[in-house]
């Protein structure tokens, strides 16, 4: 059964766990005038997790569906939760709408610049562009500006099934998964792309893959963000090292 856990205000985490494959798949619902979902769940998942966002609020309501990168697990029941709700509507990153949504969503996307924000009533979100971090052309993450929670999507994956919010380390953690699924597609912006996003100094970082994390988030992508340099310089010839080190 899905567990239900308030990480921040107004914000549920609903988290499955998979113990084949020892790894949770967690999904956001904002609780507001105009409930928002970030990540629709795989399709086969859609009745457990639709019961548990039923929990929290009418699913009919939901207003806005949004999520981190194209994949089953982040938006593969859009087109379920689109039936369910006649007035949400999908939020994705401008290339996501094009390369993706203009197609596969059975509702036309709204495609969010960076500068434009979504109100749901308390709270004010930012889909901001992370381009194949870690991994997808179309990838993003959403920021709430009045809480300072960022909704990471695939950063700091972790296995386990750990609880709904930590103040541990969550960076061991991430770079030791990494190690094991070899999922980033490796490129020289990663670290300076995550450190964008350590300027925003947020409290709480709501993991798609592991336990959400309370406490310095701008610390956190430093660290993680210095994990990826190291992996990319591991991976460059000379000629290009000496290319990424001019540039950064």
């Amino acid at each position: 059964m899905a567990k239900i856990d308030e990480i921040a205000p107004d914000l549920f985490r609903i988290s499955v766990f998979v113990p084949a494959i020892d790894l949770q798949f967690n999904h956001f619902v904002v609780r507001d005038q105009e409930p928002l979902l970030f990540h629709t769940g795989m399709r086969r998942m859609f009745p457990e997790v639709r019961e548990a966002v039923a929990r929290i609020i009418d699913p009919v309501t939901l207003r806005w569906i949004s999520w981190s990168h194209f994949e089953v697990d982040e938006c593969g029941a859009l087109n379920e939760w689109l039936a369910e709700a006649p007035n949400a509507q999908p939020v994705c990153t401008e290339v996501g709408a094009l390369v993706n949504l203009n197609d596969f969503s059975s509702r036309p996307p709204r495609a969010l610049p960076p500068a434009e924000t979504i109100d749901t009533g308390r709270h004010r979100y930012r889909l901001i562009p992370t381009p194949h971090l870690p991994h997808g052309w179309d990838a993003g993450v959403l920021y709430e500006e009045t809480t300072g929670t960022l909704l990471c999507g695939d950063l700091f994956t972790q296995i386990g099934d750990g609880p709904a919010v930590t103040e541990r380390d969550i960076v061991g953690p991430a770079i030791a998964t990494e190690d094991f699924f070899r999922f980033s597609s490796l490129n020289p912006g990663m670290g300076q792309t995550i450190r964008k996003l350590a300027t925003l100094a947020p409290s709480t970082l709501a993991l798609m893959h592991g336990p959400s994390f309370a406490g310095d988030g701008a610390a956190a992508l430093r660290g993680l963000a210095g994990d990826y340099d190291r992996r990319v310089r591991a991976a460059l010839t000379d000629a290009e090292l000496a290319a990424f080190a001019a540039a950064a």
